[in-house]
C-alpha cells in the first residue's frame, strides 16, 4: 500500500495546494476534451439460474496441442464405476468370498480310496506246526476301494469299504492253495449331543457365508465413497475454472484501470508516480491467474485419478472440462426420513450388525461344544472265501486226496447272500474334567457381543447427529448463497461508486483497487458458497449410506462380483442393497 509519507519525496513538482486546486477544478469543471475513459466494470456470473448454470461453455479457452475430454457429473461416475482401482480392488474380495464357500462346503466332498498291493514272505519252519520243513512261502495280491463322508446334517459320517484278495501258500496246513478272501465294511457314526446340531465344519459354512455378505456391504460402501469423491471432485475443478475466470475479470479490470491511469499521466491530471499502484495491482493479479490455473491442472489429475484407468492413453494430457454447472435445488429436507434411511443402509451399521450375526453364529457353535461328546457307532461286515479247497485223508494234516474249486464269482455270491455277516454297535463319551476352551471361548464372545451391541448403539447416534449436522449445514449454505449475492451485488455498487468518485478526483487509485479486490472477493465468495452448497448436498446423500469421517469405533470382521461387472451391475447392487435395508 502507497502512504502519503512514501509518496512525499516524489512530490517536488507538486504541491499540496496544487494537488488541492487540481482536484477542485476537476469536480467542478467538466471538460469535453479531456474526458477520462471509464474503468469497465465487468458483469459477474449469474450462479442461480431456474436451470443449470453453465459456468463451462464451447467457448472456454482450451491450452493448445492438448485432447480434450467434455463430460458431466453423471459420466464422471459412470467412468470412475468402470475404471476406478479402488472399486476393481473391492471386487476381488467377493471372489475371494465365494472360493472361502466353495472350500467350506468341501468338507462334506465324499472321498474315494482304492489301492493295489502285493505280498510275499519266506519265514523259517522252527517247528513241525510251522507247515513246512525248512521254511514256509507265502505270496499274496490284494486290491481295495472304498468312500467315506462327513454328511451335511447331523454331523454323521460313514464309510464303506471293499476289498479282495488272492494268496498262495506253501504252509501245509491251508485248507485253500490257493485262497480267495473278500470283505465288505460299512460304519456309522452318529453325534447325540456335541456336534449334532452343528458341528465345525457347518460352523465354518456359516461364517464363510456371512463373510460373504459382509464382502457386498463392503463392496458397497466403496462404491459410494468413490462417487462421493467423484461428485466433489467435479465440482472442485467446476470452481477452479470459476475462480481462473473471475481472476481473469479482475486482471482485465486491473489492466484497464492501468490504461486509463497512463491516459491521465499523458494529458497531465496524474503524477507519474501513481501508476506504480496500477502497474502492482495488474503484477498482483498475474500472479493469481497463474496460481487459479495451477488450481485447475490440480483439480483435473485429481478427478483423473478417480475415474481413469492407468492404462487410459494420454492420461495426464488429456484436459477435462466440466459441462455441468452446480444449481440451487430449494427443496426442503425431510430430516426424519434421511435419519431413518441411514439406520438403514449406512454400511458400518450394517458391517457391525452383520457381525452381530457372526457372534450368534460362534455362540450356538461353542454352546453345542460344551456338550458331552456321545456317539453312536454301528458297524457292518460281510466276508466270502474261496479259492482251491484241499481235501484231505485221515490223521493231521492229513494227505491230500483231491480239491474243490470256488472261483471269485461263489465267494461275490457269498457277500450278496449275507451268508457271513458282521455287526457291532456301541455308544462311546468323552467329556472333559475342568473347565474347557470352549467354555472359555463362549464367556469371551458372549462379552464382545455385549460390547459389540454397545457399539451399535453408539453408532445409531453418532449417525443421527451427522445426518443433522449435514442437515444444518445445507440449509447454512443456502442462507450464505443469498448473503453472499448480496454482498457480491454491494461490491459491484461500490466499485461503481468509486469509480465516478476517482474520475472526478475525490477518490483514488487505492480506493478503486480496493474496492476491485472486494468484488474480487465477494464474487469468489459467491461461487465457492454455490459448490460448497453442491458438495454438502453430495455430503448429505452419502451419509445417509456410508461413513464419509474417520471410522465409527467399531471394529468390523474383515472377511475375506464379478470383476466383470459393469457400472450398469454396480448401480443394482446399490438398488438392491437399498431394498435389502429397508426390508431390515
Amino acid at each position: 500500500m502507497l502512504t502519503m509519507d512514501k509518496l512525499a519525496p516524489h512530490m517536488s513538482t507538486y504541491s499540496i495546494k496544487t494537488i488541492f486546486g487540481g482536484t477542485l477544478l476537476m469536480f467542478l469543471v467538466s471538460i469535453p476534451a479531456l474526458a477520462q475513459p471509464t474503468v469497465k466494470v465487468f458483469p459477474a456470473p449469474n450462479l442461480l439460474r431456474d436451470r443449470p448454470m453453465t459456468l463451462i461453455t464451447e467457448d472456454s479457452p482450451i491450452p493448445q496441442n492438448s485432447a480434450v475430454r467434455r463430460l458431466s457429473a453423471k459420466e464422471a461416475v459412470d467412468l470412475a464405476l468402470e475404471q476406478n482401482l479402488s472399486i476393481q480392488i473391492e471386487r476381488l474380495n467377493p471372489l475371494i468370498d465365494d472360493l472361502g464357500v466353495a472350500e467350506a462346503k468341501s468338507a462334506w466332498t465324499p472321498n474315494f480310496t482304492s489301492g493295489l498291493s502285493g505280498f510275499s514272505r519266506d519265514t523259517p519252519a522252527n517247528s513241525f506246526l510251522s507247515g513246512g520243513r525248512e521254511r514256509v512261502s507265502d505270496d499274496e495280491l490284494g486290491a481295495n476301494i472304498g468312500v467315506s463322508q462327513l454328511l451335511p446334517w447331523g454331523g454323521a459320517s460313514y464309510s464303506a469299504s471293499w476289498d479282495s484278495m488272492r494268496s498262495k501258500t506253501t504252509n501245509t496246513f491251508s485248507s485253500f492253495n490257493p485262497v480267495l478272501r473278500t470283505n465288505f465294511h460299512l460304519s456309522f457314526v452318529q453325534p447325540l449331543l456335541r456336534n449334532f446340531k452343528i458341528d465345525s465344519s457347518r460352523h465354518q459354512l456359516l461364517i464363510s457365508s456371512k463373510n460373504r455378505e459382509v464382502s457386498d456391504v463392503q463392496l458397497r460402501e466403496t462404491v459410494v465413497q468413490t462417487i462421493r469423491q467423484v461428485k466433489n471432485a467435479y465440482w472442485d475443478l467446476v470452481y477452479a475454472i470459476s475462480f481462473l475466470e473471475v481472476q481473469e475479470q479482475s486482471l482485465d479490470l486491473a489492466k484497464e484501470s492501468l490504461k486509463n491511469n497512463k491516459m491521465r499521466v499523458e494529458v497531465g491530471t496524474m503524477a507519474p508516480i501513481d501508476l506504480v499502484e496500477a502497474a502492482v495491482e495488474v503484477a498482483r493479479n498475474e500472479e493469481s491467474k497463474i496460481l487459479a490455473k495451477a488450481n485447475i491442472e490440480q483439480a483435473e489429475d485429481q478427478l483423473r485419478s478417480l475415474i481413469f484407468s492407468p492404462n487410459e492413453p494420454e492420461l495426464w494430457d488429456l484436459r477435462l472440462i466440466p459441462t455441468d454447472s452446480p444449481i440451487l435445488r430449494l427443496s426442503s429436507i425431510n430430516l426424519n426420513e434421511a435419519v431413518r434411511n441411514a439406520l438403514d443402509k449406512r454400511t458400518d451399521l450394517r458391517q457391525a450388525r452383520k457381525n452381530v450375526e457372526t457372534l450368534d453364529i460362534n455362540i450356538s457353535y461353542f454352546k453345542n461344544q460344551v456338550l458331552p461328546q456321545i456317539n453312536l457307532e454301528v458297524n457292518y461286515g460281510l466276508a466270502g472265501l474261496g479259492g482251491n479247497r484241499l481235501l484231505r485223508g485221515d490223521g493231521f494234516p492229513g494227505p491230500v486226496i483231491g480239491e474243490t474249486r470256488r472261483n471269485f464269482g461263489s465267494v461275490l455270491l457269498d457277500l450278496l447272500k449275507n451268508d457271513f455277516p458282521t455287526w457291532t454297535m456301541g455308544l462311546t463319551v468323552s467329556y472333559p474334567l475342568g473347565t474347557s476352551a470352549a467354555k472359555t471361548g463362549l464367556e469371551r464372545i458372549k462379552l464382545q457381543r455385549t460390547q459389540l451391541e454397545t457399539q451399535i448403539k453408539n453408532l445409531e447416534f453418532q449417525i443421527t447427529t451427522q445426518v443433522r449436522d449435514l442437515a444444518r449445514q445445507v440449509n447454512a449454505h443456502v442462507k450464505r448463497i443469498k448473503a453472499t449475492q448480496s454482498v457480491r451485488t454491494l461490491a459491484e455498487q461500490r466499485l461503481e461508486a468509486e469509480q465516478k468518485k476517482f474520475e472526478v478526483g475525490i477518490s483514488t487509485n487505492f480506493m478503486v483497487f480496493q474496492a476491485q479486490r472486494d468484488l474480487l472477493e465477494a464474487r469468489n465468495n459467491e461461487v465457492g458458497t454455490i459448490l460448497d452448497y453442491n458438495q454438502s448436498l453430495v455430503d448429505f446423500e452419502a451419509i445417509q449410506e456410508t461413513s464419509i469421517g474417520t471410522g465409527s469405533g467399531i471394529t468390523i470382521v474383515t472377511p475375506t462380483q464379478n470383476l466383470e461387472q459393469p457400472a450398469s451391475e454396480l448401480r443394482q447392487i446399490l438398488n438392491l442393497n437399498s431394498q435389502e435395508g429397508q426390508r431390515q
